[in-house]
């Protein structure tokens, strides 16, 4: 019989005011898992994490402390990574394994560093969801490669998006943080306001409420009120509606360990322009063929932002080359069941193991 798993995650997983790339990981891991026959005992952990209060920290102790020796759990690292004082005393009883959606050093905190190094050095595994990212942490954290795997992000599969006039309708799936740099595509948008368009800018607005005030003021000093749609989040219907409208993705963040976003796109064969950073660019991929299907820029750096935007609005030829290749790449993408398969296998390591 398949082993069980006990998969801890963060409270409001399945909120839909508060949609995110790892909530939705988490939540087709899980399924996924229990679809493959491993049952799955899914462990909610609210709190504010990676900095949690002394209520939250209580009751994530008590609830491994419940869990029986030698019990596989999966954690999901924003839960996991900022208190090693929980998590570490019981990793020497439990199968464990700590899921980084995002390394902590991306939040600028050093003290938070030094804490998700203390958990990740303790867990049986880790795993990272882009290779980048995996290689991120070996390196920042010392940590044996051995122990370390790769288990990317699956994506649905979906119709080819209809579009609008295959030019001028962009769209933004992200949550209005400074780390998604909406600020950037604010002033790369001023700077094509001469070109038609218009874009639809989807995800919780409420993340950093200053950073949000902030871009409102960049779209209403250039003009683009009536332009720039803030939607806030959507989720179901309504988002497959913005993909299926849209005619290019638009992704301008500063850190990103992999990018859902981008294969959702592509998923749909709309080209995806976005930043040179991080993991985007595996997620970006190559069409068969060798042709990426999309454009990268640098991050933080409106001016090359605005110029790529430029190029897509004016040049027929180079929507139609991109459009071709996104198609193609759409073939190549991996769905749900091989994240699931993958992380199984991960799982199924640990529970060969003695703790």
């Amino acid at each position: 019989m398949t082993s069980g798993v006990a998969f801890v995650v963060p409270g409001g997983i399945d909120d839909p005011d508060v949609p995110s790339g790892g909530n939705v990981y988490d939540r087709r891991l899980c399924r996924g898992l229990a679809a493959a026959g491993r049952p799955v005992r899914e462990i909610t952990a609210p709190g504010g994490w990676p900095r949690p209060g002394t209520g939250a920290r209580a009751q994530l102790d008590r609830s491994l402390a419940d869990l029986p020796d030698g019990t596989t759990v999966l954690m999901d690292g924003l839960v996991a990574c900022g208190v090693p004082d929980v998590v570490v005393p019981h990793a020497s009883r439990l199968r464990l394994a700590v899921l980084v959606h995002m390394p902590l050093v991306d939040e600028g905190d050093a003290h938070l560093d030094a804490l998700e190094r203390d958990t990740l050095r303790a867990a049986a595994a880790v795993v990272a969801t882009s290779q980048w990212a995996m290689k991120r942490l070996i390196g920042q954290h010392g940590l044996d490669p051995a122990r370390v795997h790769s288990v990317p992000p699956g994506v649905d599969p979906a119709p080819l998006a209809a579009g609008t006039d295959g030019a001028s309708r962009l769209l933004c799936v992200a949550s209005m943080t400074p780390r998604k740099g909406h600020d950037v595509l604010a002033e790369a948008l001023g700077r094509v306001a001469d070109l038609p368009w218009t874009c639809l800018c989807a995800g919780p607005l409420d993340r950093d409420p200053g950073h949000t005030a902030w871009v409102r003021g960049l779209i209403d000093r250039h003009g683009l009120g009536d332009r720039v749609d803030l939607s806030g989040p959507l989720t179901g219907r309504a988002l497959d509606a913005a993909y299926d409208a849209a005619d290019l993705a638009v992704l301008p963040t500063r850190s990103e360990t992999y990018g859902m976003v981008v294969t959702e796109a592509l998923a749909r064969g709309t080209p995806v322009l976005t930043s040179d950073v991080d993991g985007v660019p595996g997620t970006l991929g190559h069409a068969p063929g060798g042709t990426v299907p999309g454009m990268l820029v640098p991050p933080d750096n409106p001016a090359a932002l605005a110029a790529a935007l430029r190029r897509w609005l004016r040049d027929p030829g180079l929507r139609d080359r991109l459009r071709a290749a996104a198609r193609r790449r759409r073939d190549t993408l991996s769905g749900w069941d091989e994240t699931s398969r993958r992380m199984a296998a991960v799982l199924d390591g640990l529970a060969e193991e003695t703790p």
